[in-house]
């Protein structure tokens, strides 16, 4: 990915590659097939959620898995005040033109290891833009889906699990 390239989906083909992640579990699959794409999931730290009204419903089962898993999570205002009002500690951060410190600042300073982001509409197009581009730039694995922070938090926490031992493709075939 370069950084300066807004990665949203979209109608333009900008980059192809594919990989695959194998192994007994989907959540370690998912996990394997995010390191060798080059965006290894952490296995701890804070991380930055701003997801869109519509969806916060859908959020929590995630934030309560990442919770139990050692995460801490910094959140824009409304995601903040949804997620607090819901038994999920979560620090405020402003966006980008709501002062200091901001979403910028934390992913400048490292402060950042995962990012759940998905597009709130026109109002903050801006911001989720340059959050993915930031993310980029900064090696932070980042999800735009609900979905995909599932299958995060999933991932992260077979990994935490321990063990998941190599295995030859025809083990995995015969079911070995």
């Amino acid at each position: 990915m370069f950084p300066e390239v807004d990665p949203v989906l979209g109608p333009e083909m900008r980059a192809t590659g594919e990989v695959m992640g194998l192994a007994t579990c989907f959540g370690m699959a998912y996990y394997k097939s995010q390191q060798a794409a080059g965006s290894a999931l952490p296995l701890d730290g804070t991380v930055l959620v701003s997801v869109a009204e519509r969806e916060r419903k859908y959020l929590l089962p995630i934030m309560e898995t990442l919770r139990d898993l050692g995460f801490r999570f910094v959140a824009t205002e409304g995601t903040a005040k949804y997620l607090n009002a819901n038994g999920i500690t979560a620090s405020e951060v402003h966006k980008l033109n709501e002062g200091r410190p901001n979403v910028a600042d934390l992913i400048k300073n490292r402060q950042i290891s995962l990012i759940i982001n998905t597009p709130i509409g026109r109002l903050s197009k801006i911001d989720d833009s340059y959050i993915r581009m930031k993310a980029i730039q900064y090696k932070i694995p980042y999800m735009t889906t609900i979905a995909a922070a599932k299958a995060t938090a999933a991932g992260i926490r077979e990994a935490k699990r321990g063990e998941y031992p190599l295995k030859s493709l025809q083990e995995y075939q015969s079911g070995k």
